[in-house]
Protein backbone atom coordinates (compact mmCIF):
# COMPACT_ATOMS: atom_id res chain seq x y z
CA UNK A 1 0.00 0.00 0.00
CA UNK A 2 1.42 3.55 -0.83
CA UNK A 3 0.67 6.39 0.72
CA UNK A 4 1.12 10.14 -0.40
CA UNK A 5 1.63 13.00 2.51
CA UNK A 6 2.08 17.08 1.77
CA UNK A 7 2.82 19.09 4.07
CA UNK A 8 0.51 21.95 3.12
CA UNK A 9 2.21 24.75 5.79
CA UNK A 10 6.01 23.74 4.40
CA UNK A 11 4.29 23.91 0.64
CA UNK A 12 5.55 27.12 -0.58
CA UNK A 13 3.58 26.73 -4.08
CA UNK A 14 2.48 29.04 -5.68
CA UNK A 15 4.27 32.05 -4.62
CA UNK A 16 7.95 30.98 -4.15
CA UNK A 17 7.67 27.44 -6.10
CA UNK A 18 5.96 26.92 -9.73
CA UNK A 19 4.72 23.35 -8.89
CA UNK A 20 8.19 21.76 -8.78
CA UNK A 21 6.67 18.56 -8.17
CA UNK A 22 4.03 18.48 -11.25
CA UNK A 23 6.51 19.51 -14.13
CA UNK A 24 8.84 16.34 -12.17
CA UNK A 25 6.44 13.90 -11.97
CA UNK A 26 6.86 10.94 -15.07
CA UNK A 27 3.13 10.00 -14.97
CA UNK A 28 2.27 13.72 -15.20
CA UNK A 29 4.52 13.87 -18.57
CA UNK A 30 2.75 10.95 -19.54
CA UNK A 31 -0.25 12.56 -20.41
CA UNK A 32 -1.90 11.55 -16.94
CA UNK A 33 -3.05 13.64 -14.19
CA UNK A 34 -1.20 11.96 -10.81
CA UNK A 35 -0.11 15.37 -9.67
CA UNK A 36 -2.95 18.27 -9.95
CA UNK A 37 -3.37 21.41 -8.13
CA UNK A 38 -6.10 21.58 -5.64
CA UNK A 39 -9.11 24.25 -4.75
CA UNK A 40 -6.63 26.22 -2.42
CA UNK A 41 -3.79 26.61 -4.76
CA UNK A 42 -1.29 22.82 -3.50
CA UNK A 43 -0.43 20.35 -5.38
CA UNK A 44 -2.42 17.27 -4.88
CA UNK A 45 -1.51 13.99 -5.50
CA UNK A 46 -3.17 10.80 -6.65
CA UNK A 47 -1.84 7.77 -4.66
CA UNK A 48 -3.49 5.24 -7.15
CA UNK A 49 -1.24 6.79 -10.01
CA UNK A 50 1.51 7.09 -8.05
CA UNK A 51 4.35 4.56 -8.79
CA UNK A 52 6.81 5.87 -6.18
CA UNK A 53 9.45 6.86 -8.00
CA UNK A 54 10.33 9.47 -5.45
CA UNK A 55 11.43 12.23 -7.93
CA UNK A 56 8.62 14.97 -6.55
CA UNK A 57 10.32 14.01 -2.71
CA UNK A 58 13.62 14.96 -4.10
CA UNK A 59 12.87 17.97 -6.28
CA UNK A 60 10.55 19.71 -3.78
CA UNK A 61 12.40 22.85 -2.33
CA UNK A 62 10.56 22.43 1.27
CA UNK A 63 10.73 18.23 1.61
CA UNK A 64 7.07 18.94 2.21
CA UNK A 65 6.12 15.79 0.32
CA UNK A 66 6.68 12.61 1.35
CA UNK A 67 5.69 9.09 -0.57
CA UNK A 68 5.81 6.10 1.29
CA UNK A 69 5.16 2.38 0.87
CA UNK A 70 3.43 0.66 4.00
CA UNK A 71 2.60 -3.16 4.27
CA UNK A 72 -0.60 -4.00 2.65
CA UNK A 73 -2.26 -5.47 5.75
CA UNK A 74 -2.75 -2.09 6.75
CA UNK A 75 -4.94 -0.77 3.86
CA UNK A 76 -7.92 -2.17 5.82
CA UNK A 77 -6.91 -1.08 9.28
CA UNK A 78 -7.26 3.23 8.47
CA UNK A 79 -9.30 4.53 11.24
CA UNK A 80 -9.29 8.50 10.37
CA UNK A 81 -7.28 11.01 7.81
CA UNK A 82 -7.89 14.52 7.86
CA UNK A 83 -7.45 15.25 4.40
CA UNK A 84 -6.94 14.28 1.20
CA UNK A 85 -2.48 13.63 1.34
CA UNK A 86 -2.78 14.53 4.83
CA UNK A 87 -2.02 12.88 8.12
CA UNK A 88 -3.21 9.22 8.34
CA UNK A 89 -3.64 7.11 11.68
CA UNK A 90 -4.49 3.49 11.86
CA UNK A 91 -5.75 1.02 14.27
CA UNK A 92 -6.90 2.38 17.36
CA UNK A 93 -5.86 2.57 21.37
CA UNK A 94 -8.29 0.21 23.19
CA UNK A 95 -9.76 1.10 26.90
CA UNK A 96 -9.81 -1.38 29.39
CA UNK A 97 -11.92 -1.10 32.12
CA UNK A 98 -10.12 -2.00 35.61
CA UNK A 99 -6.86 -1.30 34.28
CA UNK A 100 -4.48 2.00 33.17
CA UNK A 101 -3.54 1.86 29.70
CA UNK A 102 -0.50 4.35 28.51
CA UNK A 103 0.39 4.99 25.03
CA UNK A 104 4.05 6.14 23.77
CA UNK A 105 5.34 7.50 20.69
CA UNK A 106 6.82 10.36 19.48
CA UNK A 107 5.25 13.62 18.45
CA UNK A 108 3.35 14.15 15.46
CA UNK A 109 2.32 10.34 14.95
CA UNK A 110 -1.61 10.88 16.16
CA UNK A 111 -2.08 10.09 19.89
CA UNK A 112 -3.72 13.09 20.60
CA UNK A 113 -6.04 12.21 17.36
CA UNK A 114 -6.46 9.02 18.92
CA UNK A 115 -7.56 9.51 22.16
CA UNK A 116 -9.62 12.56 20.77
CA UNK A 117 -11.45 9.84 18.81
CA UNK A 118 -12.25 7.51 21.81
CA UNK A 119 -13.39 10.21 23.57
CA UNK A 120 -16.19 11.49 20.98
CA UNK A 121 -14.07 14.54 20.28
CA UNK A 122 -13.73 13.28 16.65
CA UNK A 123 -15.64 11.41 14.64
CA UNK A 124 -13.38 8.47 12.59
CA UNK A 125 -14.28 8.55 8.95
CA UNK A 126 -12.50 5.22 8.64
CA UNK A 127 -9.47 6.80 5.83
CA UNK A 128 -12.48 8.53 3.50
CA UNK A 129 -11.58 11.93 3.74
CA UNK A 130 -14.93 13.41 3.19
CA UNK A 131 -16.81 10.56 4.11
CA UNK A 132 -19.19 10.10 8.03
CA UNK A 133 -19.68 6.47 7.76
CA UNK A 134 -22.60 5.34 9.92
CA UNK A 135 -22.22 3.79 13.77
CA UNK A 136 -22.73 0.21 12.46
CA UNK A 137 -19.69 0.28 9.64
CA UNK A 138 -17.03 1.48 12.21
CA UNK A 139 -18.89 -0.77 14.81
CA UNK A 140 -18.14 -3.38 12.12
CA UNK A 141 -14.77 -2.08 11.32
CA UNK A 142 -13.54 -2.80 15.32
CA UNK A 143 -15.53 -6.35 15.02
CA UNK A 144 -14.04 -9.30 17.06
CA UNK A 145 -12.13 -7.12 19.14
CA UNK A 146 -12.08 -5.45 22.51
CA UNK A 147 -12.61 -2.01 20.48
CA UNK A 148 -16.22 -3.07 18.97
CA UNK A 149 -17.84 -3.19 22.67
CA UNK A 150 -15.82 0.29 23.69
CA UNK A 151 -17.28 1.84 20.31
CA UNK A 152 -21.00 0.59 21.10
CA UNK A 153 -21.26 1.75 24.14
CA UNK A 154 -19.86 5.17 22.81
CA UNK A 155 -22.42 5.30 20.20
CA UNK A 156 -25.69 4.10 22.69
CA UNK A 157 -23.98 7.16 25.41
CA UNK A 158 -23.75 4.49 27.59
CA UNK A 159 -20.09 6.22 28.58
CA UNK A 160 -19.32 9.11 30.67
CA UNK A 161 -15.93 10.23 29.61
CA UNK A 162 -13.84 12.87 30.58
CA UNK A 163 -10.71 14.34 28.71
CA UNK A 164 -7.72 16.35 30.35
CA UNK A 165 -5.79 17.98 27.20
CA UNK A 166 -2.27 18.40 26.18
CA UNK A 167 -2.29 21.80 26.30
CA UNK A 168 -3.64 23.19 29.49
CA UNK A 169 -2.88 26.79 28.87
CA UNK A 170 -5.68 27.43 27.31
CA UNK A 171 -7.65 26.97 29.74
CA UNK A 172 -7.47 30.43 30.99
CA UNK A 173 -8.78 31.64 27.53
CA UNK A 174 -11.56 29.69 27.27
CA UNK A 175 -12.41 30.42 31.03
CA UNK A 176 -12.46 33.38 33.76
CA UNK A 177 -13.19 33.44 37.21
CA UNK A 178 -11.68 31.14 40.40
CA UNK A 179 -10.45 28.01 40.60
CA UNK A 180 -13.25 26.93 42.57
CA UNK A 181 -15.58 28.61 40.14
CA UNK A 182 -14.23 26.07 37.41
CA UNK A 183 -13.94 22.99 39.40
CA UNK A 184 -17.43 23.72 40.60
CA UNK A 185 -18.78 23.91 37.39
CA UNK A 186 -17.24 20.50 36.57
CA UNK A 187 -18.24 18.67 39.72
CA UNK A 188 -20.20 15.43 39.95
CA UNK A 189 -18.85 13.75 42.69
CA UNK A 190 -18.59 16.47 46.04
CA UNK A 191 -15.17 15.92 46.52
CA UNK A 192 -13.41 19.15 45.58
CA UNK A 193 -11.89 19.16 49.06
CA UNK A 194 -10.54 15.47 48.73
CA UNK A 195 -9.55 16.01 45.35
CA UNK A 196 -7.51 19.08 45.49
CA UNK A 197 -5.91 18.60 49.35
CA UNK A 198 -4.67 15.36 47.41
CA UNK A 199 -3.53 17.25 44.32
CA UNK A 200 -1.73 20.30 46.28
CA UNK A 201 -4.02 23.30 45.12
CA UNK A 202 -6.40 22.93 48.21
CA UNK A 203 -4.56 26.18 49.08
CA UNK A 204 -5.31 28.31 45.91
CA UNK A 205 -8.71 27.36 45.50
CA UNK A 206 -9.88 31.14 45.60
CA UNK A 207 -7.37 32.53 42.82
CA UNK A 208 -7.97 33.98 39.85
CA UNK A 209 -7.65 30.98 36.93
CA UNK A 210 -5.40 33.42 35.47
CA UNK A 211 -2.82 34.20 38.15
CA UNK A 212 -1.67 30.45 38.87
CA UNK A 213 1.55 29.10 37.37
CA UNK A 214 1.56 26.36 34.83
CA UNK A 215 2.48 23.63 37.38
CA UNK A 216 -0.56 24.93 39.67
CA UNK A 217 -2.73 25.06 35.95
CA UNK A 218 -1.58 21.21 35.39
CA UNK A 219 -3.02 19.76 38.40
CA UNK A 220 -5.82 21.97 38.11
CA UNK A 221 -6.99 20.14 34.82
CA UNK A 222 -6.46 16.32 36.58
CA UNK A 223 -8.59 17.73 38.95
CA UNK A 224 -11.64 18.49 36.91
CA UNK A 225 -10.98 15.48 34.73
CA UNK A 226 -11.25 13.23 38.19
CA UNK A 227 -13.99 15.60 39.95
CA UNK A 228 -16.37 14.91 36.29
CA UNK A 229 -16.83 11.59 37.61
CA UNK A 230 -16.73 9.83 34.15
CA UNK A 231 -16.26 5.72 33.95
CA UNK A 232 -13.41 6.43 30.99
CA UNK A 233 -10.83 9.05 31.47
CA UNK A 234 -8.63 10.43 29.60
CA UNK A 235 -5.12 12.12 30.47
CA UNK A 236 -2.96 13.72 27.45
CA UNK A 237 0.30 13.92 28.90
CA UNK A 238 -0.51 14.69 33.45
CA UNK A 239 3.16 15.48 34.17
CA UNK A 240 3.91 18.36 32.28
CA UNK A 241 5.18 22.05 34.01
CA UNK A 242 5.74 19.08 37.38
CA UNK A 243 8.21 18.66 39.43
CA UNK A 244 9.63 15.26 40.46
CA UNK A 245 7.67 15.17 43.55
CA UNK A 246 4.03 16.22 42.06
CA UNK A 247 4.78 13.83 38.86
CA UNK A 248 4.97 11.05 41.17
CA UNK A 249 1.96 12.09 43.30
CA UNK A 250 -0.23 12.51 40.49
CA UNK A 251 1.15 9.43 39.49
CA UNK A 252 -0.17 7.28 42.02
CA UNK A 253 -3.30 8.92 42.41
CA UNK A 254 -4.23 8.35 38.73
CA UNK A 255 -3.25 4.53 39.28
CA UNK A 256 -5.44 4.36 41.96
CA UNK A 257 -8.77 5.88 39.77
CA UNK A 258 -8.66 2.75 37.96
CA UNK A 259 -11.22 -0.28 38.86
CA UNK A 260 -13.76 -2.53 37.63
CA UNK A 261 -16.29 0.26 36.37
CA UNK A 262 -13.29 2.67 35.30
CA UNK A 263 -10.84 3.40 32.27
CA UNK A 264 -7.90 5.27 32.80
CA UNK A 265 -5.94 6.03 29.82
CA UNK A 266 -2.69 8.07 29.71
CA UNK A 267 -0.57 9.96 27.27
CA UNK A 268 2.84 10.20 28.66
CA UNK A 269 6.89 11.02 27.74
CA UNK A 270 7.88 10.33 31.45
CA UNK A 271 9.01 6.90 30.76
CA UNK A 272 9.14 6.45 34.47
CA UNK A 273 5.87 7.78 35.38
CA UNK A 274 4.54 5.52 32.48
CA UNK A 275 5.98 3.07 33.68
CA UNK A 276 5.07 3.79 37.07
CA UNK A 277 1.34 4.11 36.10
CA UNK A 278 0.25 1.85 33.49
CA UNK A 279 -0.86 -1.81 33.57
CA UNK A 280 -0.71 -1.41 29.73
CA UNK A 281 0.45 0.11 26.80
CA UNK A 282 0.64 0.40 23.26
CA UNK A 283 3.33 1.88 21.06
CA UNK A 284 2.65 4.39 18.37
CA UNK A 285 5.00 4.26 15.68
CA UNK A 286 5.26 6.05 12.15
CA UNK A 287 6.09 9.03 10.74
CA UNK A 288 5.84 12.60 11.86
CA UNK A 289 3.02 14.34 10.57
CA UNK A 290 3.05 11.46 7.60
CA UNK A 291 1.43 8.35 8.94
CA UNK A 292 0.54 6.57 12.66
CA UNK A 293 -0.04 3.14 13.69
CA UNK A 294 -1.59 1.65 16.58
CA UNK A 295 0.60 -1.42 17.96
CA UNK A 296 -1.60 -4.07 19.66
CA UNK A 297 -1.33 -3.79 23.75
CA UNK A 298 1.49 -5.29 25.92
CA UNK A 299 2.37 -5.07 29.51
CA UNK A 300 4.01 -1.94 30.78
CA UNK A 301 7.63 -3.40 31.17
CA UNK A 302 7.37 -5.26 27.69
CA UNK A 303 5.91 -2.06 26.16
CA UNK A 304 8.97 -0.21 26.96
CA UNK A 305 11.39 -2.78 26.40
CA UNK A 306 9.86 -2.86 23.14
CA UNK A 307 9.74 0.91 22.34
CA UNK A 308 13.48 1.21 23.33
CA UNK A 309 14.55 -1.91 21.42
CA UNK A 310 12.92 0.31 18.85
CA UNK A 311 11.19 -3.50 16.90
CA UNK A 312 7.94 -4.77 17.13
CA UNK A 313 8.48 -8.73 17.27
CA UNK A 314 5.04 -9.80 16.88
CA UNK A 315 4.39 -7.38 13.58
CA UNK A 316 8.27 -7.95 12.34
CA UNK A 317 8.32 -4.08 12.32
CA UNK A 318 11.64 -2.03 13.06
CA UNK A 319 10.41 1.51 13.40
CA UNK A 320 13.52 2.93 15.01
CA UNK A 321 17.32 2.12 13.08
CA UNK A 322 18.70 1.09 16.90
CA UNK A 323 17.90 0.38 20.20
CA UNK A 324 18.42 2.88 23.17
CA UNK A 325 20.51 1.56 25.90
CA UNK A 326 20.97 2.72 29.50
CA UNK A 327 24.49 1.76 30.83
CA UNK A 328 25.28 1.34 34.49
CA UNK A 329 28.06 4.34 35.27
CA UNK A 330 31.06 3.49 37.34
CA UNK A 331 31.42 6.34 40.22
CA UNK A 332 33.97 8.72 39.48
CA UNK A 333 37.34 8.14 41.12
CA UNK A 334 38.92 11.36 42.49
CA UNK A 335 42.47 11.17 41.67
CA UNK A 336 41.13 10.85 37.80
CA UNK A 337 39.77 14.50 37.78
CA UNK A 338 40.38 17.12 36.98
CA UNK A 339 38.30 20.68 38.45
CA UNK A 340 36.81 22.61 35.61
CA UNK A 341 35.06 25.44 38.11
CA UNK A 342 34.41 25.43 42.05
CA UNK A 343 32.14 27.70 44.28
CA UNK A 344 31.76 28.25 48.01
CA UNK A 345 29.37 29.03 50.01
CA UNK A 346 26.27 31.72 48.52
CA UNK A 347 23.68 33.08 49.22
CA UNK A 348 20.71 35.07 47.44
CA UNK A 349 17.35 36.51 48.60
CA UNK A 350 14.23 36.67 46.20
CA UNK A 351 11.66 38.96 47.74
CA UNK A 352 10.58 36.15 50.35
CA UNK A 353 12.55 33.46 49.20
CA UNK A 354 16.34 32.63 50.77
CA UNK A 355 18.66 30.19 48.62
CA UNK A 356 21.27 28.86 50.71
CA UNK A 357 24.32 26.86 48.43
CA UNK A 358 26.77 25.02 50.04
CA UNK A 359 30.69 24.69 48.51
CA UNK A 360 30.29 22.47 45.15
CA UNK A 361 32.88 21.82 41.81
CA UNK A 362 32.23 20.35 38.86
CA UNK A 363 34.99 18.49 36.89
CA UNK A 364 35.76 18.76 33.62
CA UNK A 365 34.30 15.86 31.26
CA UNK A 366 31.70 15.62 33.16
CA UNK A 367 27.32 16.14 32.68
CA UNK A 368 26.20 17.13 36.50
CA UNK A 369 21.74 16.70 36.81
CA UNK A 370 19.96 19.42 39.55
CA UNK A 371 17.45 17.70 40.89
CA UNK A 372 14.23 19.05 43.49
CA UNK A 373 10.78 20.15 43.70
CA UNK A 374 9.95 23.47 41.95
CA UNK A 375 10.84 26.70 43.87
CA UNK A 376 14.05 25.24 45.54
CA UNK A 377 16.30 27.44 43.87
CA UNK A 378 17.57 25.49 40.70
CA UNK A 379 16.50 27.89 38.07
CA UNK A 380 18.51 30.90 40.42
CA UNK A 381 21.77 28.96 41.10
CA UNK A 382 21.70 28.86 37.22
CA UNK A 383 21.00 32.66 36.99
CA UNK A 384 23.69 32.94 39.09
CA UNK A 385 26.27 30.86 37.69
CA UNK A 386 25.37 32.47 34.40
CA UNK A 387 25.75 35.76 35.88
CA UNK A 388 22.47 36.94 35.23
CA UNK A 389 21.96 37.85 39.09
CA UNK A 390 24.44 38.92 41.40
CA UNK A 391 24.31 36.65 44.92
CA UNK A 392 23.87 38.76 48.19
CA UNK A 393 27.21 36.74 49.67
CA UNK A 394 29.87 34.24 48.23
CA UNK A 395 31.51 34.24 44.75
CA UNK A 396 31.72 32.06 41.46
CA UNK A 397 34.24 31.56 39.14
CA UNK A 398 34.09 34.37 36.53
CA UNK A 399 37.69 32.97 34.67
CA UNK A 400 35.22 30.07 32.65
CA UNK A 401 33.25 30.86 29.72
CA UNK A 402 29.22 29.59 29.96
CA UNK A 403 26.43 29.11 27.69
CA UNK A 404 22.83 28.98 29.20
CA UNK A 405 19.57 27.73 28.17
CA UNK A 406 16.89 29.72 30.37
CA UNK A 407 14.07 27.75 31.42
CA UNK A 408 11.23 29.76 29.24
CA UNK A 409 12.13 30.62 25.86
CA UNK A 410 10.71 33.56 23.79
CA UNK A 411 10.55 33.11 19.64
CA UNK A 412 10.40 36.98 19.02
CA UNK A 413 12.87 36.71 16.35
CA UNK A 414 11.11 36.40 12.57
CA UNK A 415 14.74 35.35 12.03
CA UNK A 416 14.64 31.81 10.16
CA UNK A 417 16.56 29.25 12.36
CA UNK A 418 19.73 28.72 9.80
CA UNK A 419 19.93 32.90 10.52
CA UNK A 420 19.85 31.92 14.17
CA UNK A 421 22.64 29.68 14.38
CA UNK A 422 24.95 31.06 11.83
CA UNK A 423 25.25 34.23 13.86
CA UNK A 424 26.13 32.28 16.88
CA UNK A 425 28.64 30.30 15.30
CA UNK A 426 30.94 29.93 12.23
CA UNK A 427 31.06 26.30 11.88
CA UNK A 428 27.75 26.40 10.81
CA UNK A 429 27.21 24.98 7.58
CA UNK A 430 30.01 22.55 7.97
CA UNK A 431 29.72 18.48 7.80
CA UNK A 432 31.17 18.45 11.53
CA UNK A 433 28.09 20.83 12.31
CA UNK A 434 25.80 19.04 10.69
CA UNK A 435 26.62 15.50 12.75
CA UNK A 436 27.25 16.79 16.09
CA UNK A 437 24.12 19.50 16.23
CA UNK A 438 21.89 19.62 13.31
CA UNK A 439 21.39 15.96 13.22
CA UNK A 440 21.42 14.58 16.46
CA UNK A 441 18.44 17.09 17.61
CA UNK A 442 16.38 16.25 14.53
CA UNK A 443 16.39 20.36 13.17
CA UNK A 444 17.55 20.05 9.43
CA UNK A 445 13.78 20.23 8.50
CA UNK A 446 13.42 23.43 10.13
CA UNK A 447 16.30 25.07 9.30
CA UNK A 448 14.35 27.46 6.97
CA UNK A 449 11.40 28.03 9.18
CA UNK A 450 11.14 31.89 11.16
CA UNK A 451 11.79 30.87 14.76
CA UNK A 452 8.58 32.61 15.70
CA UNK A 453 6.28 30.17 13.73
CA UNK A 454 7.99 26.45 15.45
CA UNK A 455 5.85 24.84 18.66
CA UNK A 456 7.40 24.62 21.77
CA UNK A 457 8.80 21.29 21.06
CA UNK A 458 10.86 22.76 17.65
CA UNK A 459 11.68 25.92 19.69
CA UNK A 460 13.11 23.77 22.85
CA UNK A 461 15.34 21.56 19.83
CA UNK A 462 16.64 25.61 18.61
CA UNK A 463 16.70 26.63 21.85
CA UNK A 464 19.29 23.88 23.03
CA UNK A 465 21.48 23.93 19.25
CA UNK A 466 22.10 27.61 19.87
CA UNK A 467 23.43 26.78 23.53
CA UNK A 468 25.45 24.15 22.37
CA UNK A 469 26.75 25.99 19.57
CA UNK A 470 28.47 28.43 21.19
CA UNK A 471 32.27 27.99 22.62
CA UNK A 472 31.99 27.37 26.04
CA UNK A 473 33.19 25.78 29.20
CA UNK A 474 30.51 25.39 30.91
CA UNK A 475 26.89 24.42 29.16
CA UNK A 476 23.59 25.44 31.39
CA UNK A 477 20.61 24.24 30.27
CA UNK A 478 17.31 24.62 32.39
CA UNK A 479 14.68 22.00 31.40
CA UNK A 480 15.67 20.59 27.90
CA UNK A 481 13.31 18.07 28.21
CA UNK A 482 10.36 20.17 28.32
CA UNK A 483 7.75 19.70 25.01
CA UNK A 484 10.13 16.83 23.91
CA UNK A 485 8.66 13.48 23.57
CA UNK A 486 10.77 10.36 24.91
CA UNK A 487 13.19 9.75 21.54
CA UNK A 488 13.80 13.09 21.57
CA UNK A 489 14.84 13.59 24.92
CA UNK A 490 16.98 10.85 24.81
CA UNK A 491 18.80 11.81 21.53
CA UNK A 492 19.10 15.21 23.55
CA UNK A 493 20.71 13.62 26.25
CA UNK A 494 23.02 11.78 24.10
CA UNK A 495 23.92 15.07 22.24
CA UNK A 496 24.64 16.39 24.79
CA UNK A 497 27.40 14.00 26.48
CA UNK A 498 28.74 13.48 22.78
CA UNK A 499 29.61 17.26 22.37
CA UNK A 500 31.25 17.79 26.22
CA UNK A 501 33.10 14.81 25.88
CA UNK A 502 34.65 16.13 22.76
CA UNK A 503 34.94 19.75 23.45
CA UNK A 504 36.41 18.97 27.10
CA UNK A 505 33.51 21.03 28.33
CA UNK A 506 30.66 20.53 31.33
CA UNK A 507 27.60 20.99 31.59
CA UNK A 508 24.94 21.19 34.37
CA UNK A 509 20.94 20.01 33.56
CA UNK A 510 18.25 20.79 35.33
CA UNK A 511 15.67 18.46 34.65
CA UNK A 512 12.52 16.94 35.92
CA UNK A 513 13.10 14.03 34.28
CA UNK A 514 14.54 11.23 36.18
CA UNK A 515 15.07 9.02 33.20
CA UNK A 516 16.77 11.77 31.18
CA UNK A 517 18.86 13.05 34.07
CA UNK A 518 19.43 8.98 34.82
CA UNK A 519 20.35 8.46 31.37
CA UNK A 520 22.99 11.96 31.24
CA UNK A 521 24.16 12.77 34.65
CA UNK A 522 27.43 11.58 35.93
CA UNK A 523 26.55 13.54 39.52
CA UNK A 524 23.74 14.58 41.55
CA UNK A 525 23.47 18.38 42.89
CA UNK A 526 20.24 18.27 45.48
CA UNK A 527 18.10 20.79 45.91
CA UNK A 528 16.18 20.85 48.91
CA UNK A 529 14.10 23.24 50.98
CA UNK A 530 10.60 24.49 51.46
CA UNK A 531 9.45 25.64 47.82
CA UNK A 532 8.94 29.07 47.62
CA UNK A 533 10.21 30.20 50.97
CA UNK A 534 13.65 28.40 51.53
CA UNK A 535 15.98 26.22 49.20
CA UNK A 536 19.74 24.52 50.05
CA UNK A 537 21.99 22.77 48.08
CA UNK A 538 23.50 19.00 48.53
CA UNK A 539 26.35 18.11 46.40
CA UNK A 540 27.40 17.62 43.64
CA UNK A 541 26.78 13.93 44.67
CA UNK A 542 27.62 10.56 42.68
CA UNK A 543 24.32 9.01 41.77
CA UNK A 544 23.27 6.50 44.04
CA UNK A 545 23.95 8.61 46.63
CA UNK A 546 22.21 11.72 45.18
CA UNK A 547 19.13 9.75 44.03
CA UNK A 548 19.41 8.22 47.20
CA UNK A 549 18.86 11.28 49.19
CA UNK A 550 16.12 12.32 46.59
CA UNK A 551 13.80 9.11 46.99
CA UNK A 552 14.31 8.93 50.43
CA UNK A 553 12.77 12.02 50.97
CA UNK A 554 9.65 11.38 48.47
CA UNK A 555 9.26 7.49 49.89
CA UNK A 556 10.03 5.98 46.38
CA UNK A 557 12.25 3.02 45.65
CA UNK A 558 13.59 2.46 42.02
CA UNK A 559 15.64 -0.39 40.91
CA UNK A 560 17.17 -1.25 37.26
CA UNK A 561 15.40 -3.28 34.55
CA UNK A 562 17.17 -6.86 33.80
CA UNK A 563 16.96 -6.12 29.87
CA UNK A 564 17.37 -2.70 30.00
CA UNK A 565 19.09 -1.13 32.35
CA UNK A 566 17.05 1.69 32.47
CA UNK A 567 15.49 2.78 35.82
CA UNK A 568 12.10 1.61 37.34
CA UNK A 569 10.35 3.14 40.01
CA UNK A 570 9.28 -0.10 42.41
CA UNK A 571 5.47 -0.49 43.64
CA UNK A 572 4.51 1.29 46.44
CA UNK A 573 4.72 -1.72 49.22
CA UNK A 574 5.69 -4.47 46.68
CA UNK A 575 8.65 -6.92 48.45
CA UNK A 576 11.40 -5.27 46.46
CA UNK A 577 10.24 -1.88 47.46
CA UNK A 578 9.96 -3.22 51.33
CA UNK A 579 13.18 -4.93 50.62
CA UNK A 580 15.23 -1.62 49.44
CA UNK A 581 13.75 -0.08 52.17
CA UNK A 582 15.44 -1.66 55.14
CA UNK A 583 19.05 -1.58 53.90
CA UNK A 584 18.48 2.54 52.97
CA UNK A 585 18.94 1.45 49.19
CA UNK A 586 16.23 3.56 47.35
CA UNK A 587 18.12 4.02 44.48
CA UNK A 588 19.08 0.26 42.55
CA UNK A 589 19.98 -2.63 44.84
Amino acid sequence: MRIAVIKKEDCIAPKECNYICQKACPINRAGKECIVIGEDGKPVINEELCIGCGICVKKCPTKCIHILNLPEELKTQALHRYSKNGFKLFRTIVPHFGKVVGVLGPNGIGKTTAISILAGLIYPNLGRVGEKPEEKEIIDFFKGTEAQAYFEKLFKKQIKLAYKPQYVDAIPKEFDGKVMDLLKKVDKLGKIEEVTKKLGIYEILNRDIKNISGGELQRVAIAATILKGANVMFFDEPSSYLDIKQRLNIAKLIYELANEQTSVNVIEHDLIVLDYISDLIHIMYGKRGVYGVVSHPMSSKNGINTYLSGYLKDENVRFREYPIRFEVKPPLESKNVIVLTKWGEIKKKLGDFELAVSPGEIYVNEVVGCLGENGTGKTTFAKILAGEIKPDSGEIDKKIKISYKPQYIKAETSQTVAEVLSNVTKEFGSDSYRLQIIKPLQIDYLLNHKVNSLSGGELQRVAIAVCLSQDANLYLLDEPSAYLDVEQRLLVAKAIRELIKKRNASALIIDHDLLFLDYLSERLLVFKGKPSVKGETVGPLSMRQGMNLFLKEVNITMRRDGQTNRPRINKLGSVKDREQKEKGEFYYE
